[in-house]
């Protein structure tokens, strides 16, 4: 049993509780005192209900004695299970060592990487085990310093933090009583560099992705993030191409670093080179000073190309050059430039049509289409819309300064059936102006500003632009790059669409679609 006294710090005190247990003949198996917080712990035999009460009674009545508690511990062998349990969780390798160097305590994870049984070097001397390191000479010096090294121990490579344990004496001074060694691997410390570079998987969270389509993107992302390769993105125009690239970033071991974007189809092609690739001094009329493009500015970051289909020929050869050495010449010089970035490609074209087309340089295209992910459009996933939606209209209204309206029934079953084809820019766009104009406190169908959609004939676009025969085209080319790689050959593909083989031949080879533009 196990007692803690709480009492005053009074000469004598402890003595007396000592006579009550000696009167009670009982065999007194340890004592500690902390007169710090005033606590008297004793531990002894387990007795007789009723002789305890006595024995608790008396204590008490002791001049200065304030309390008395059983406890489960006393605080040495609180301290004792807690370092042994320490001990036996860590990860890494402990070995700790007296001033002669024998080993006094080693833990699992030590045994375990050194292959080796606890009775074979508990009390050894682990100087001659040691090589790259003379630890009995450490120990001797006159002044231990903590040391960082790289030992040997039974033919096995470890990176050694090998640390001093001083003891003050009655003094004050420290004296040496030892020292730990901590062992970690070459495996161990791969592991941890890699939770170290590893970025904020929560930057993914933003996608909120509930359907079963954006699920398989995420999980692809979070993979592709920890690469450094090129990333394509492909999808709709609003689907969140540039939100899944900064996730990306975000979740890479370059977050932190520079993160720039660049819309190529906005820019006429000089200009974009020189955004991209900077010029050198006098490159322009006026340009008397060298400037770094973006690539030299996103160094050890990433560079976002956004609509990468929109590129000139002249800046694909630029930018495949780019992507093989990372090295480039800036606009009007002739010194190389190298630099660390990791690019990330967005486009809403059909990038084989375009290779086939001649439009859009082939080895680019086969550099690029290596880590590729495909954002479906928000009419394909119909579970995120209301996620999407609530998530907006309460971001909405806090910028408003006001309590977030409630989504009808009616207004979510309405927005989970539109097609939306803006996607999720459509969505935000439409939720802002519903929730801004908004009076009450519920959003239904009626506050949603939106184009016409009926059943029968699907969403009614005024903007469209193009020809009938231009339409079927893309969607035949769009149907047959769908049902391609399920039916990866001409015959098998017509007798699905009930077509010859020389017509759905024909309409492959002109498409472009073919198993090196598709992905079986």
């Amino acid at each position: 049993m196990r007692l803690e006294i709480h009492c005053q710090d009074r000469l004598g005190i402890t003595q007396e509780v000592l006579n009550i247990l000696v009167g009670y003949q009982l065999d007194l198996r340890g004592i500690e005192v902390d007169p710090t917080l005033g606590r008297i712990f004793v531990s002894f035999p387990t007795v007789e209900f009723e002789k305890f009460q006595e024995l608790m009674a008396k204590i008490r009545r002791i001049p200065g004695v304030d309390d008395v508690k059983t406890t489960a511990f006393m605080p040495s062998e609180r301290e004792h299970n807690e370092l042994c349990t320490l001990l036996r969780t860590l990860p890494d390798g402990i070995i700790a060592v007296d001033t002669r160097a024998n080993v006094t305590i080693i833990n699992e994870a030590a045994l375990e990487a050194l292959s080796m049984e606890r009775s074979a070097i508990e009390g050894q001397s682990l100087t001659a085990m040691v090589k790259g390191f003379n630890l009995s000479r450490w120990l001797e010096s006159e002044d231990v310093l903590a040391q960082t090294r790289k030992v040997e121990i039974q033919n096995k490579r470890f990176i050694a933090d090998l640390l001093p344990v001083l003891v003050p004496d009655d003094s004050g001074k420290d004296i040496l009583a030892g020292a730990v060694l901590n062992l970690k691997s070459e495996s161990r410390l791969g592991e941890q560099m890699v939770v170290f570079k590893k970025g904020d998987q929560e930057s993914f969270n933003n996608l909120h992705a509930h359907s079963n389509l954006m699920r398989k993107v995420v999980r692809e992302a979070k993979k592709m993030a920890q690469l450094d390769a090129p990333i394509l993105i492909m999808g709709e125009t609003g689907t969140g191409k540039e939100v899944l690239a900064r996730a990306c970033h975000a979740a890479s071991s370059r977050t932190g670093k520079p993160f720039l974007a660049v819309n190529v189809a906005a820019m006429p092609d000089l200009v974009a080179e020189s955004e991209l690739f900077g010029h050198g001094p006098n490159a322009f009329p006026g340009a008397s000073e060298a400037k770094k493009g973006i690539f030299e500015q996103a160094n050890k970051g990433t560079v976002f190309l956004d609509e990468v289909g929109e590129m000139s020929r002249e800046l694909q050869t630029k930018l495949i050059r780019f992507l093989q050495d990372g090295s480039f010449r800036r606009v009007g010089d002739e010194n190389e430039v190298k630099v660390d970035v990791r690019v990330i490609c967005t486009t809403q074209k059909d990038l084989p049509a375009m290779v086939q087309e001649g439009k859009f340089r082939e080895d680019l295209f086969y550099r690029l289409n290596v880590l590729t992910l495909t954002l479906p459009p928000l009419r394909e996933r119909k579970q995120d819309v209301v996620p999407l939606a609530e998530f907006f209209i309460a971001r909405f209204a806090a910028r408003l300064g006001r309590k977030a309206p409630k989504l009808t029934d009616s207004c979510a079953n309405f927005l989970q059936h539109y097609p939306w084809p803006g996607n999720v820019r459509q969505l935000e766009n439409a939720l802002y102006r519903a929730v801004t104009l908004l009076e009450g406190y519920e959003l239904d169908k009626e506050h949603m500003q939106l184009p016409s959609y009926t059943s029968d004939f699907g969403y009614l676009e005024k903007d469209f632009d193009g020809t009938l025969d231009e339409a079927v085209r893309n969607f035949e080319a769009d149907l047959l790059r769908k049902l391609y790689p399920a039916y990866p050959s001409s015959r098998q593909l017509a007798k699905k669409l009930g077509l010859s083989h020389t017509a759905v031949a024909n309409k492959l080879r002109e498409y472009g679609i073919n198993r090196k533009s598709v992905k079986i």
